[in-house]
């Protein structure tokens, strides 16, 4: 083909790549053409793709595709319903008093010593394909004993020549429980489920005592068999059985069972990646899981593309058969019955701007978009009811809006380790206090949302979003200390009240009272594209309303996440998506003993309030009732009072998707959803081919006016080549009239 082009037009060139069965602008294989894959863009890479440790949002949309935890949410009731997974059936809570005395259901909590959940795994449910299992004809395993040698040409985990797989057993959950423990791993839970789960908090302990034994004797990276250590909380009952022991009450527990914390980890995947030599070479769990889901990922250039391929070993489920009312009106249950997954593999490619991934959405290369702010009036419209709906040259292209509202909270965090905006003596901490309070009068989240969200999202009260329990709506919802009610709606306060707050905080017009100085705060985001620094900018201005100077500090994101697990943030952005429908999901993120500094937790401003971490402790075993209300309510109080966030808003989530793409309902609780989703990959190739035509006539218009311009100086040149043959030809016959003979 180089050959070829170099001898014919553009315009040929362009046509030929037209007619090869791939649009000529295609950024995928034209191989690819016809087949069942989806496509979707991804900005930041993933830090953590073992479920022990990853919390984050961008990971989970990988790991559970990979891992299955006994339970899942059900993909299309509302509310959100819990059903089995991997497990064969619903596990039920059996109570128990400190002498070991089965209680009743309905007992007083104050009676229960401790709860057990008996999970039973269904037969038969087999891991991916996986070197970690490869044995050889007499059974040993083929590659946990690795040298030096053995790892010469190995660059990735495809470089392994042989795999193998096992049975799924009961034994593989307890071994991921014990994970959290594991001193070398640092699971954002462990702090809360070792306060549930009886025996952990010890058990990481042992696990302490045991690496520094072993280290002593065998070096760091002796291999840590979990399985010469019991734990108390967890226990094999039988193959495909297993119980976890839970101190006291906890209804909630349920919840973490349909998450990838409690997916299934089979010994053999960690002894293959703690071998030397393999971390260097990013050939760890982080790198590449091991699951028993429906896909595996297969390749993993996160600065590029990550794929996700079907996984040949899925045990198989079917496509659920009932929904909601209007879900068979809607299509939803058309492939009622049918076995998942029907998409085969799932290529993901980093794209970090927002433009170049709108504009393949529009050519048809990603099969789903998000909206951003500088596309929103190009894709939506509103009703002259208000709803939102899709504008018509969207229509035109068989788009469409799927809208939901998210159970999720994004604010900006103060450290309340930093001697500034937390304090460190009692008069210091009633100064950041008023201060913390002046900032949140002013930071104006209404003009936020209308600006930067297109008025998708509800400014925050609290850190409850509406949908899940303890929210308020109204007059008694509203945060007293930024809010008035005033005609029956929540005003904000007049920037006069920040300024005499700040005043009352020791920084009168922005200026240290002690020092005279300015005062300047710091602001740590991960890092931006130039389509952020707008919202950043009016940010600084929201505090120069106070004459405070914010600096921005951009970082990206896995830096941004070890300054703000070692405290070195002051303020910060970040946000949290619900991990289940409960309140204690969202109270326990400023919970004390939950505090990233020192104890790993999710409480990343570091708050700690004596009475409201008493009043959570009191709360978060409760089932929903008029007391655990108000309890919830005197909670938020005290948060409003210590303001440690600006409680932002609660996003709304807009979602575009082409007419080939189907099966989709907007569900952000239950994130094991590609197996549900189904694409008719004959349109949309149609489709690309209609939308990125080659426009050829200025090809060919522009070849011909050339061929005009330069056809002048063709007659000329042609004239002297043959005015030059014909002196030749003079020169050669000796023609008298030639310059040789002048002489």
């Amino acid at each position: 083909m180089k050959a070829l082009s170099k001898y014919l037009p553009a315009s040929l060139v362009v046509l030929i790549c037209a007619c090869s069965g791939n649009s000529w602008n295609s950024p995928y294989p034209a191989d690819d053409t016809g087949k069942n894959i989806l496509y979707t863009p991804f900005a930041e890479r993933p830090k953590h793709l073992d479920p022990v440790q990853s919390y984050s949002s961008n990971e989970i949309l990988l790991t559970a595709q990979i891992y299955e935890p006994p339970l899942q949410y059900h993909y299309l009731k509302r509310p959100y319903t819990l059903i089995p997974s991997a497990a064969a059936e619903m596990p039920v809570a059996q109570y128990f008093d400190k002498n070991g005395k089965r209680l009743h259901d309905s007992v007083d909590a104050a009676q229960i010593a401790y709860t057990i959940y008996e999970i039973s795994i269904k037969p038969g449910i087999r891991y991916q394909p996986h070197p970690a299992f490869a044995r050889n004809e007499q059974g040993e395993f083929l590659y946990h004993n690795l040298t030096a040698e053995d790892l010469a040409n190995v660059y990735k985990l495809s470089d392994f020549r042989h795999t193998g797989s096992r049975e799924l057993t009961a034994e593989d959950y307890i071994f991921e429980i014990k994970r959290l423990a594991h001193p070398k791993l640092h699971s954002p839970i462990f702090g809360l489920m070792a306060d549930y789960i009886v025996g952990l908090k010890e058990y990481s302990m042992t696990l302490q005592t045991a690496v520094v034994a072993q280290f002593n004797g065998q070096g760091s990276d002796a291999y840590l068999d979990l399985n010469n250590y019991p734990l108390e909380g967890a226990e094999t009952v039988s193959r495909y059985t297993y119980r976890i022991k839970i101190k006291g009450k906890y209804p909630q527990f349920m919840y973490w069972l349909a998450m990838p914390f409690f997916a299934p980890i089979p010994w053999e995947a960690e002894r293959f990646y703690t071998q030397k030599g393999l971390a260097e070479k990013n050939i760890t769990f982080d790198w590449y899981p091991v699951g028993t889901g429906p896909y595996m990922l297969t390749e993993n250039d996160p600065n590029r593309m990550m794929i996700l391929e079907k996984n040949p070993n899925f045990h198989g489920e079917a496509y659920p058969s009932e929904g909601m009312p209007d879900d068979a009106e809607a299509g939803l249950l058309a492939d009622a019955g049918k076995p998942l997954p029907f998409i085969d593999k799932v290529i993901s490619s980093r794209d970090k701007e927002s433009i170049p991934r709108w504009n393949k959405f529009l050519q048809g290369y990603y099969d789903a978009s998000g909206i951003g702010s500088d596309s929103f009036d190009q894709a939506v419209q509103l009703t002259g009811q208000g709803e939102a709906t899709v504008t018509e040259a969207m229509k035109r292209q068989g788009i469409r809006l799927e809208t939901a509202v998210a159970t999720s909270t994004n604010y900006m965090g103060f450290n309340m380790l930093d001697p500034v905006v937390g304090g460190v003596t009692k008069q210091e901490r009633e100064s950041a206090r008023k201060l913390r309070q002046a900032i949140s009068i002013a930071v104006d989240y209404e003009e936020y949302v209308s600006i930067f969200a297109n008025g998708r999202g509800i400014p925050a009260q609290g850190p409850i979003p509406p949908g899940i329990a303890g929210h308020r709506e109204g007059e008694e919802g509203i945060n007293p200390v930024v809010y008035d009610w005033v005609n029956g709606r929540a005003r904000r306060k007049p920037i006069e009240a920040g300024r005499a707050l700040l005043a009352e905080a020791g920084y009168p017009n922005g200026m240290d009272a002690k020092t005279g100085t300015p005062l300047v705060l710091y602001f740590d985001v991960t890092a931006r594209g130039v389509d952020d620094k707008s919202s950043l900018d009016w940010m600084r201005k929201q505090f120069q309303k106070l004459n405070i100077q914010l600096v921005v500090r951009s970082t990206d994101y896995n830096r941004f996440q070890d300054k703000i697990r070692k405290g070195n943030a002051q303020i910060f952005e970040w946000g949290w998506n619900a991990d289940y429908p409960d309140p204690e999901n969202f109270l326990f993120l400023l919970h004390g003993p939950q505090q990233k500094v020192g104890n790993e937790g999710e409480n990343a401003a570091n708050y700690s309030n004596p009475e409201y971490n008493r009043l959570f402790e009191e709360m978060k075993n409760m089932e929903n009732s008029p007391e655990r209300q108000q309890i919830i309510d005197r909670m938020i109080d005290i948060l409003r009072h210590d303001a440690p966030w600006l409680w932002g808003y609660h996003p709304k989530d807009y979602g575009l998707y082409h007419t080939w793409y189907g099966n989709v309902k907007p569900n952000r609780l239950s994130h094991n959803n590609i197996k549900y989703f189904r694409v008719d990959a004959e349109l949309r190739d149609q489709k690309r081919r209609e939308w990125n035509e080659p426009v050829l006539w200025p090809i060919v218009l522009g070849l011909i006016v050339l061929a005009v311009g330069l056809t002048p100086a063709v007659v000329v040149y042609r004239r002297r080549e043959q005015r030059a043959g014909i002196r030749s030809r003079e020169s050669e016959t000796g023609n008298p009239g030639s310059r040789g003979d002048v002489a």
